[in-house]
């Protein structure tokens, strides 16, 4: 069987509300942490999500 490329990860908001969106990765061209620009309801503002392990 073959190992999958894509794995889940957690966008956690640096705005320290514990807001999160969970989505897929490519796990080899993708080497470096993710980071995006989201909305954050709690904050009600747009801010930045940086990766974290899902446990």
């Amino acid at each position: 069987m073959a190992k999958a490329t894509t794995i889940k990860i957690k966008l956690l908001s640096t705005a320290d509300t514990g807001y999160f969106y969970v989505t897929n990765k490519n796990s080899r061209t993708m080497t470096e942490k993710m980071v995006k620009t989201k909305y954050d309801p709690v904050a009600r503002k747009h801010v930045e999500f940086r990766e974290a392990k899902i446990k």
